[in-house]
């Protein structure tokens, strides 16, 4: 009896907690009923924002406020890292350094002392990244025979062949395109001190300003007999050096031409191209370049586009690596509809059709050359991304129309989602995010990718969050005429069986699962354990095997939960896995971590008990009556080891998709009434 009431008074207190943070998310609601929080990132996009600026002779408004936001990005030891807490990475402290002295900051300014300091320490700008080195010998900062050849050329490679533009991942192929033209024209641009091959600009953080020639790839003899792929790279690289890059071979104007043609073809309705940061600065660049002026019609719109992506608040100004609006509106409906928001409510309403606007349903897009008769019918995560729609969004938009109104399951927006995600499955069984059979991986030992994101294969997070949409999709069919085609269901069981043994293969001995969009295992493992849960297999030797893995990754979870209740995961798990599951507690891994085991576990069990109270603990008051929960740690993922986000609204409508299915739960086991919350 004790513990009963104290179940119910834990209850209690958790629907205020949901109707607290419920108070919030109205706050943050948009005028047409979509949710965009901020996506947070490290210092380099805005860095390189401010170069790009000063290379097309552009004021750069406010510089106080881009100077505020970079300093208080700064580590203690004047180093700038990949995210909050990590540890210097040369190349974005140099990108730091040069728009802070763009800004007008001056060198002796105690931030730029500490930061020549920890650079020079780090090895100076002949240790920094490949991207780093374009954006720096644009303005002969570097020499441009410091930095590997990219050939137009390329773009002739038919999609058939193994080099083709159309086996890079998405991202790599609006990245790449646009940098051919660059490394094609190698310009350099005026810096404050005059224009230059050999800019002493910032020669104060080169360790030896004579020798600026740095190497960019080892020594040919090192791969000799051990990696024939990375040897063959470098050796054409080579021999393209030696030849001036093919600069003047008599194909050269035409493989120019296409891809310009390229660039034109993949500028979005705003102006951007492929809804992040990277491909839009080589665009803009590549199309001055190419002839076009900063008040042409590509141009402007372009810095219209890269203009949208700014965040602006009380730390100043900064560039967005991406941003989220599908995505936020998705998983914040999805949350309200889990903290027991009414279906008939119209923050719901409203956000469903938002959402259901921003289906593709076209006839662009990138999927389609090596996918060409498979149906349009995805989602993207930004406003304007219609080439480049993926599998993860498209899967929880199903997830969110189906929690609104199971009756809608035969939906034309439902069947187009199902459809598409259908065609886009992988030989393995797994889905990758953009591309179907993209998986190519000796891209990565290419000299210009030393981020090692040229491919976009399988993964366990996007698999078993497709999993888990077809699962409720596939218990909603109680009616014919409240179902899916029959022959779409036998192609969905059939997906989902392929999936199982692509995502059992995937486990870890630990019984955790590899997270590639979410940091890290936490992540994995929950959209995982999610998944197999929300799907019903028939009984067989898989779903045997498949309750098997669920135990090993809820045990796995329930060992690494923190002293505190919740659960905590560093980004350094990414470079050394044996820390799995280790660092502080965050709202939004907590929140995972508590959704996987509320599949498993009795709503009463200590670690759910504890992992709630964690929660409740944490919320914090914001705004007029709301409450939300503050995350200094980045949860989220652009590039394992190299480029790391923080979603703002991850740590609100995570935790409230958490306490809602604890509140769902505890109903379901008689312990108390589910929760309802309100949004006047």
């Amino acid at each position: 009896m004790a513990d009963q009431l104290l179940s119910r008074s834990l209850a209690r207190e958790v629907s205020q907690c949901l109707q607290q943070a419920a108070n919030f998310t109205r706050e943050q609601v948009r005028d047409d009923g979509h949710w965009c929080g901020e996506v947070k990132s490290n210092v380099s996009n805005t860095a390189e924002y401010i170069t790009l600026r000063h290379a097309l002779g552009l004021e750069i408004p406010n510089p106080e406020m881009w100077i505020s936001w970079i300093l208080s990005e700064q580590n203690p030891d004047g180093s700038w890292g990949l995210a909050p807490d990590q540890g210097g990475y040369v190349s974005f402290s140099v990108e730091a350094y040069f728009a802070l002295k763009l800004l007008n900051l001056s060198p002796e300014h105690p931030a730029m002392t500490k930061a020549r300091d920890s650079i020079l320490a780090a090895g100076g700008v002949a240790r920094v990244r490949i991207f780093t080195r374009f954006f720096l010998a644009i303005f002969g900062l570097v020499p441009w025979t410091a930095v590997p050849e990219m050939p137009p050329e390329l773009i002739f490679m038919p999609p058939s062949a193994p080099f083709s533009i159309y086996h890079m991942s998405a991202w790599a192929r609006l990245t790449v395109v646009p940098l051919l033209l660059v490394s094609h024209h190698r310009p350099i641009f005026a810096l404050p001190n005059g224009r230059s091959e050999a800019n002493t600009f910032l020669d104060e953080l080169w360790c030896n300003p004579q020798d600026k020639q740095a190497p960019y790839s080892p020594s040919l003899w090192k791969f000799w007999k051990t990696d024939f792929a990375t040897l063959g790279f470098i050796l054409i690289d080579n021999i393209l050096h030696a030849v001036n890059g093919m600069r003047n071979f008599p194909w050269r104007k035409h493989a120019r031409q296409r891809c310009l043609d390229f660039v034109f073809e993949h500028q979005e309705e705003d102006g951007s191209w492929g809804g992040c940061y990277p491909p839009m600065h080589g665009s803009i660049i590549a199309l001055i370049l190419e002839g076009y002026d900063i008040d042409s019609h590509p141009v402007k719109r372009g810095l219209q586009g890269l203009e949208s992506f700014i965040w602006s608040d009380h730390t100043g100004m900064r560039m967005q690596a991406s941003i989220s609006p599908v995505w936020d509106t998705i998983l914040m409906t999805i949350g309200l509809l889990d903290a027991g928001l009414p279906v008939e409510s119209k923050y719901v309403r409203r956000s469903t059709t938002w959402i259901k606007s921003r289906q593709i349903l076209g006839s662009q897009g990138d999927w389609k050359v090596l996918n060409p008769t498979l149906r349009a019918g995805g989602f993207s995560f930004e406003y304007h991304n219609v080439w480049t729609p993926d599998v993860d969004d498209t899967a929880a938009a199903i997830l969110s129309f189906m929690k609104q109104n199971p009756r809608s399951v035969n939906s034309e927006p439902i069947l187009r989602a199902i459809e598409w995600i259908l065609g886009m499955q992988n030989e393995d069984g797994g889905w990758g995010a953009f591309d179907r059979g993209n998986n190519k991986l000796f891209f990565n030992r290419i000299p210009f990718s030393d981020m090692e994101a040229m491919c976009d294969p399988s993964t366990a997070d996007v698999t078993a969050r497709v999993v888990e949409a077809f699962g409720l999709v596939m218990s909603n069919n109680s009616h014919e005429k409240l179902s899916v085609p029959k022959d779409m269901q036998v192609a969905m069981m059939f997906a989902v069986d392929r999936a199982a043994k692509y995502l059992l293969s995937e486990q870890e001995p630990t019984g955790a699962w590899f997270g590639r969009w979410g940091a890290n295992f936490i992540y994995g493992t929950s959209n995982v354990i999610c998944g197999f849960a929300e799907f019903k297999f028939p009984e067989s030797s898989i779903s045997v095997q498949i309750g098997e893995c669920m135990q090993r990754g809820v045990d796995w979870l329930l060992s690494i939960q923190n002293s505190d209740g919740g659960w905590g995961e560093s980004l350094d798990t990414y470079r050394d896995p044996s820390t799995a599951g280790q660092g502080p507690s965050t709202a939004s891994q907590s929140a995972w971590a508590l959704m996987a085991l509320l599949t498993s576990l009795h709503p009463t069990h200590p670690a759910i008990t504890r992992g709630v109270r964690y929660l409740l603990s944490t919320q914090t008051a914001v705004g007029n009556n709301g409450a939300s929960w503050p995350e200094r740690p980045y949860t989220g993922v652009g590039f394992p080891n190299h480029f790391y986000l923080g979603y703002s609204l991850y740590s609100h409508y995570f935790p409230l998709m958490a306490l809602g299915r604890y509140m769902s739960s505890g109903g379901r086991a008689g312990l108390w009434q589910p929760c309802r919350i309100e949004m006047c």
